[in-house]
């Protein structure tokens, strides 16, 4: 007690301070429950987001249009996911799939809810839904993101985060369990559009990619050459390091399929300012005639199996 009592007054009031903190820290961090999430769509990437989010313990439901019962935390209906989660991620494949899923779990939905609408969809759109969610005294983050399966799988997925800023600071620990970064766009419109303009540029380059090695093989160069060659060319992109793999064994297993990458340009081109886009134009016909090729299901890189089959 005497060498606590040397201590001057100040002292003491910052040694008693830090104990509080401590403490008080210690108590939230033992009491605070963490948010659960729910995830409805368990595709390609929303299957794998799911898993992680179950890894981390918060996962509460998971619901797919196809059965899928031995999943973790399966439920058999979205109503019960958005019951039993405090956030709701919603990752399917168009707008209608989106409203169609809103459509049933809005009567779940009131204050204290937030949904997370991770699908591509237009701008107008997300700002439709938005309204829905909101009406409803729940809150409404559009969330669109870029990576394929693999980023998913190393939770290297980009978020493109749109809405308010309080938002989507509350939700920054759930959704870094499952990315590297998460980007704050602007509104929920515009990161909706930003999006679709990055798919637009990706498709644009694997068209442009496809047919230069078309061109390349046509002269009998060796794909061993043609990427070691683009690997130190101006061009060389992420996407090309990501495909050749894939163009070099002929693997169209998908990452990111040809049916939604044709969906995503078809939205693309509803946008005022793509009124004359003629690349956009053009991939949208090579997407379109991969897709009733039968293409559908492969992965985007397909699009090389067009040229080689005209």
């Amino acid at each position: 007690m005497g060498r606590c009592y040397r201590r001057s007054r100040g002292g003491l009031l910052a040694v008693n301070l830090q104990k509080i903190l401590f403490a008080t820290s210690a108590f939230l961090e033992i009491n605070h429950e963490p948010m659960k999430i729910g995830v409805l769509g368990l595709g390609i990437i929303g299957g794998v987001w799911a898993r992680n989010y179950q890894a981390a313990g918060v996962l509460a439901g998971a619901w797919n249009r196809t059965p899928q019962p031995d999943f973790p935390q399966w439920k058999a209906s979205p109503e019960a996911v958005a019951a039993a989660a405090d956030v709701i991620q919603i990752v399917v494949a168009d707008p209608a799939a989106v409203e169609s899923i809103l459509t049933r779990i809005l009567p779940s939905l009131g204050p204290g809810k937030i949904v997370v609408q991770s699908s591509t969809i237009d701008a107008g759109s997300s700002a439709k839904f938005a309204a829905l969610v909101e009406a409803r005294g729940a809150r409404y983050l559009a969330a669109p993101f870029t990576g394929s399966k693999p980023a998913a799988e190393q939770k290297q997925t980009i978020f493109y985060l749109g809405g308010d800023r309080g938002l989507i600071a509350e939700l920054e620990p759930l959704l870094a369990l499952i990315s590297a970064h998460r980007y704050v766009i602007g509104t929920n419109e515009q990161a909706c559009t930003l999006k679709l303009a990055m798919n637009l540029n990706l498709a644009a380059q694997m068209q442009g990619l496809s047919e230069a090695l078309t061109l390349a093989r046509s002269a009998g160069v060796t794909d061993a050459v043609f990427f070691d060659a683009m690997s130190k060319n101006a061009g060389y992109s992420g996407l090309t390091k990501l495909k050749e793999p894939k163009l070099r064994a002929a693997d169209f297993s998908p990452q990111f399929s040809v049916k939604h990458m044709h969906k995503d340009m078809r939205l693309t081109a509803l946008a005022a300012a793509c009124n004359d886009f003629p690349v956009l134009d053009a991939v949208r016909e090579a997407l379109k005639t991969a897709e009733a090729r039968g293409l559908g299901e492969e992965d985007f890189s397909a699009l090389i199996k067009v040229l080689e089959n005209q």
